[in-house]
């Protein structure tokens, strides 16, 4: 197995706006989080969120503490929340402890020294393990969810090309965590706009990683100041980083499912500033 990781420092706004294409997406765009038999992550200075990624191809991966951490383990200072999104089911195990995960169901973990490990029941139907860590000041209790577990918020509307089922599944209503939250959007057919109204979240930063769209497909992410957006163009199994002074928003070419995912000092995921369409520039 293999070990990558990257650092992304964080951006302030004034200069954000004056970023052309190559350097938004060399700052904000999370590619190639899949790699058979490899682990990758990017170490992000907005609240030190670390996104990344593990597919293991007949190989037990494991989480190790990269060295930015300084740490023994990478859990020792630090909360985990994980989704399988790959074709087939999954097992993490946390040093006693055997997780089996099928697609779109979701693991969290508290922090501890421990060791965690990633493998797929089937190597020719490989798991895909996609991750978001937080740092913690406390130990949480360890919990599997899926869908059956989550607070659901459905909301849109096919005439107005964003009907979604959003699945709150890592969050405080569900079971405890330090600062983690994730969640699930799944929009439904005939609908490709998701975070509609736009919106930022001064307390949380957040990031995105969007998946179940085709390959010929691709995701136009929003970005920037309620009055200088910019856009990304993606493709499917990426992930972008979104600051606190940014809105969040995407446009696809065919249905898609995102999880969000955000760290910070603020719990409340109903605690948002949202904006008008006409208000956005």
């Amino acid at each position: 197995m293999k070990t990558n990781y990257e650092l992304r420092y964080a951006a302030h706004p004034k200069d954000a706006k004056s970023y052309d294409t190559a350097r938004l997406r060399e700052d904000f765009l999370i590619q190639n989080l899949f790699v058979d038999n490899e682990v990758n992550m990017v170490y992000s200075m907005y609240d030190r969120l670390i996104v990344g990624g593990a597919k293991p191809v007949g190989e037990v991966l494991t989480l190790e503490a990269i060295d930015p951490l300084k740490a023994t383990h990478f859990l020792s200072r630090r909360e985990l929340g994980i989704f399988n999104v790959g074709a087939g089911a999954g097992r993490v195990k946390v040093d006693g402890k055997v997780f089996d995960l099928d697609f779109k169901e979701a693991l969290y973990l508290g922090a501890g020294d421990r060791t965690v490990t990633f493998e797929s029941l089937d190597a020719k139907k490989p798991a895909k393990f996609y991750f978001n860590s937080a740092p913690a000041h406390k130990t949480c209790p360890d919990k599997k969810v899926t869908k059956a577990d989550a607070v659901v918020a459905e909301m849109g509307s096919l005439e107005g090309s964003n009907h979604r089922n959003i699945n709150k599944m890592l969050v405080c209503q569900v079971l405890e965590t330090c600062q983690l939250q994730m969640g699930m959007t799944e929009l439904q057919p005939g609908s490709i706009w998701n975070t509609m109204p736009a919106h930022t979240h001064s307390r949380r930063m957040e990031a995105y990683f969007y998946f179940d769209i085709p390959e010929e497909d691709a995701i136009c992410h929003f970005m920037g100041e309620p009055t200088e957006t910019r856009h990304i163009w993606m493709k499917g199994d990426e992930a972008v980083l979104s600051p606190e002074w940014s809105i969040h928003s995407a446009a696809a070419t065919h249905n898609y499912t995102f999880i969000w995912g955000m760290g910070g000092e603020n719990l409340d995921y109903g605690d948002q500033d949202f904006y008008k369409y006409t208000e956005l520039k």
